[in-house]
């Protein structure tokens, strides 16, 4: 008896999984008029995103991160479905719509970027509490918290903020390099290498990097949903240096490239491999230090509980 109902389980799961996207697909005539009117509105936003900034290599992580987290909202679709049906609007959601309505023309119109983008996260946020009430925002709380990745900060501050990050990424590349006993000098952000100078740009160590690989660390724990709160934080926090991490070994096969390979080599690496170095870098140390953080927890954890021969002791002693 035990066997069938443990047999049953799975079963009754998949049949409440394929009636949501029943309901789902049901649901699709009364959201095509508003799918209809976002894309008639964002249309144009999208094609100059596509055309101009995420193609470059400050915003190129745009593109990445709304596709994610348009994947993240579809996962947690069904979830939403059935925590609100019947759906409940929220009369918060029309003056949060007409606030994204005004940053959107705000934007559109002065060429600000940051409204631009923000306005599309605003107005999403929107539709979803009109349509479906509060208890659907909370339930999608981290996809919308993860497309703010995507926003363009004031590019005053990411200068501000760059600047001392490259200073560092530049003196421990030189510092790592000389101690391996390359002729390597640095003046400020310019790194001269044999006959080559290279400079560190913001795409190689900016606060742009940093928090597309913050958002890829935080993607990272929201699929793994770790249940010690200490590996949740502690790898959050640890992924800085990671990121750090990351933009050193970046910079140092850059410069490796340059001077083995020339001049030519070595842009040729910066507009074609040296971002996939970095997001697989930052990948292999995310996982390395996911994989330190549970040794140690589970090792913490046996020695809380007296140790591997605790319980053989304690068989032998009854």
């Amino acid at each position: 008896m035990a066997t069938q109902v443990h047999a049953n389980v799975p079963l009754d799961a998949d049949k409440r999984q394929g009636d949501l996207r029943n309901e789902l697909r049901n649901a699709l005539p009364e959201w095509w008029p508003i799918i209809a009117g976002l894309a008639i509105l964002f249309g144009p936003t999208f094609h100059s995103l596509f055309t101009g900034a995420w193609i470059g290599e400050e915003q190129g992580h745009g593109p990445i991160i709304f596709f994610l987290a348009l994947w993240l909202i579809w996962r947690k679709w069904p979830e939403v479905m059935a925590a609100t049906t019947p759906p409940v609007s929220s009369w918060l959601g029309w003056p949060v719509l007409a606030f994204g309505l005004a940053i959107h023309l705000l934007g559109r119109s002065q060429s600000i970027l940051m409204f631009e983008v923000g306005s599309i996260l605003v107005v999403l946020a929107a539709v979803l509490l009109i349509k479906r009430g509060s208890r659907a925002l909370r339930i999608l709380w981290f996809p919308f918290f993860f497309m703010l990745f995507m926003v363009p900060l004031p590019s005053e501050f990411v200068a501000a903020v760059t600047m001392p990050m490259k200073m560092a990424v530049s003196w421990a590349t030189e510092h790592i390099l000389f101690a391996l006993g390359y002729p390597i000098s640095r003046s400020g952000v310019v790194l001269q290498i044999g006959q080559y100078q290279l400079l560190v740009a913001d795409a190689c160590a900016g606060l742009q990097t940093l928090l597309t690989l913050e958002a890829l660390g935080l993607f990272y724990l929201n699929l793994m949903r770790h249940p010690s709160a200490f590996r949740n934080i502690g790898l959050a926090i640890l992924i800085v240096p990671i990121s750090f991490s990351a933009n050193v070994i970046r910079v140092i096969t850059l410069t490796l490239i340059t001077y083995y390979f020339g001049d030519a080599a070595g842009q040729g690496f910066l507009h074609g491999f040296a971002g996939m170095v970095l997001f697989v870098t930052a990948l292999v140390l995310i996982l390395a230090v996911d994989s330190s953080l549970q040794w140690w927890l589970k090792r913490r954890g046996s020695n809380d509980r007296g140790g591997p021969g605790a319980p053989h002791a304690m068989k032998e002693a009854t």
